[in-house]
């Protein structure tokens, strides 16, 4: 499942959504068609959740991004408001990561802990090492980098709902997936970063075997 990340992500949060919202609006109406394009998505993601064994700070924090994500869209009432509920849920978004960044408690960094100690790396080993300058500010980057995708996303989408109304839904699921695969290689060079300086501070099979 690792490996087909991307392709599952593209079929459960692009191809889905834009189906049911091109032949289900006619059907049941704009509102309940948005409600339903997200139901495989929510699906993927908890079957991710539970498959990953993702019950840590990172697992937390998609789990609850998740479920208040949906209460958003559930709670709108109608097609527009829940279009706009998107747009304050994104900008809030982006003050949660903005705030963790200020009171130097990055989320990118808790979430590499995460990552790397699902991969059998030392916990704490890890963190006194993330929390050296350097790496610091690139997790304290990265996090902030977390907050002006959201900003990005929610101010576009404020442009396309004032254009289109309704009609910016579909726009906005390829918008989305468009500005999150290019921030994400922006993040996947802060992350390519961190997993070599943890490299070059790893001890060697070599100065191992020399020291036994």
């Amino acid at each position: 499942m690792k490996n087909r990340v991307a392709l599952y992500d593209i079929i459960f949060f692009l191809v889905f959504p834009l189906v049911v919202w091109n032949y289900g609006r006619d059907i049941i109406g704009d509102y309940y068609a948005m409600l339903l394009s997200s139901v495989p998505g929510i699906i993927y993601s908890v079957y991710r959740f539970v498959v990953l064994k993702q019950f840590n700070v990172f697992g937390i924090f998609m789990l609850a991004n998740l479920i208040l994500g949906a209460l958003v869209d559930v709670l709108a009432g109608s097609a527009i408001q829940l279009l706009w509920n998107n747009v304050y849920y994104a900008y809030a978004l982006a003050a949660v990561f903005a705030l963790t960044a200020l009171f130097r408690k990055p989320l990118a960094l808790y979430f590499a802990l995460d990552l790397a100690e699902l991969q059998g790396q030392d916990r704490g080993n890890l963190r006194e090492l993330f929390m050296s300058k350097k790496l610091f500010t690139v997790f304290q980057l990265i996090t902030l980098g977390f907050a002006v995708r959201d900003i990005v996303l929610a101010t576009l989408k404020v442009w396309l709902i004032t254009e289109y109304g309704v009609e910016a839904f579909d726009k906005g699921i390829i918008l989305r997936q468009a500005i999150n695969w290019g921030f994400s290689a922006i993040f996947v060079i802060g992350f390519l970063y961190v997993a070599k300086a943890v490299q070059d501070a790893s001890p060697s099979e070599e100065s191992l075997e020399k020291s036994n």
